[in-house]
């Protein structure tokens, strides 16, 4: 998993990353491996699955493992956005045995992150299929991961909501209470030239933000009643998002109430990491 394309911001966050993570975990140096592994030791490895998932990150993996020492060889035999099972291999690694075994915990950190992102991403997808709903990431990333974060979600199937503050305008609570209306929150936003979202609690909001003129709108908190009564409103005028109290139990039948988009904190800030592993085969 790379970068966009062209996104050098993005490459070079993603250097910063790794180089913080390897200084945080290795230090001044892999005590146990230096005093365990002898400094011309070569070794074979495989990365595997112990349990089903969606897998994302492999070329972070890899620049991990190549951060610490160029010799390290990393070959997927998977791409990211693939599911894989219980068992599965999904590279093979070979090199000196020093290097992959200090680099072995961050990189599974990252590889583990971001594949379990993508797989719980994958559950919400597969909960709403055949429905018009779309998954959506939000905010709830952890700093300075969002854009790996993000494009785990895509590997999962969803797509992103608005990188940042930059990209777009979402006037939620404290933007109304602030600018004083919904018609004057969205008379200032005219001008932004980016797209417009504005958030609503209740039915009367939504009217409101239909009358004002709001093309997408966030359903914040409703529920499943008045969620079929937003779309029932909202039908060709603007697009609906449902945001809050948003699990797999329940998802489905948010996604069946017709909105267009859904947002769920959870898959970024609450996925449980990937179990992966690095099985050292042998050493000479």
């Amino acid at each position: 998993m790379s970068p966009r394309p062209g996104n050098r911001k993005a490459r070079l966050t993603l250097d910063r990353l790794v180089r913080a993570a390897l200084a945080e975990d290795v230090g001044p140096g892999d005590l146990t491996t230096r005093l365990t592994v002898p400094a011309d030791r070569v070794s074979k490895a495989l990365l595997v699955a112990r349990a089903p998932g969606v897998l994302c990150g492999l070329d972070v993996f890899a620049k991990v493992m190549h951060a610490v020492s160029p010799r390290v060889k990393v070959k997927p035999l998977q791409r990211d956005g693939a599911a894989f099972r219980d068992g599965e291999i999904l590279a093979r690694v070979s090199g000196p045995t020093r290097p992959i075994l200090t680099a072995e915990r961050t990189a599974l950190n990252f590889l583990q992150h971001l594949s379990g992102i993508a797989t719980l991403t994958r559950e919400y997808v597969a909960a709403v299929r055949g429905t018009r709903a779309v998954i959506l990431d939000t905010r709830k990333t952890l700093p300075g991961w969002r854009e790996l974060e993000k494009r785990a979600v895509r590997c999962g199937g969803g797509e992103n909501h608005r990188m940042g503050l930059y990209d777009m305008v979402l006037v939620k609570d404290n933007h109304l209470a602030a600018a004083g209306s919904i018609p004057a929150a969205l008379e200032a936003c005219h001008s932004a030239g980016k797209p417009v979202e504005i958030e609503v609690t209740d039915i009367p909001g939504l009217r409101e933000a239909l009358d004002a003129g709001a093309t997408r709108i966030l359903l914040d908190n409703m529920d499943l009643h008045r969620m079929r009564r937003a779309v029932e409103l909202a039908r060709g005028k603007a697009k609906l998002e449902a945001s809050g109290n948003i699990n797999l139990r329940r998802v489905r039948a948010v996604a069946e109430t017709g909105v267009d988009f859904i947002s769920v904190g959870a898959i970024t800030h609450s996925a449980p990491a990937a179990d992966i592993a690095l099985d050292l085969l042998s050493g000479r």
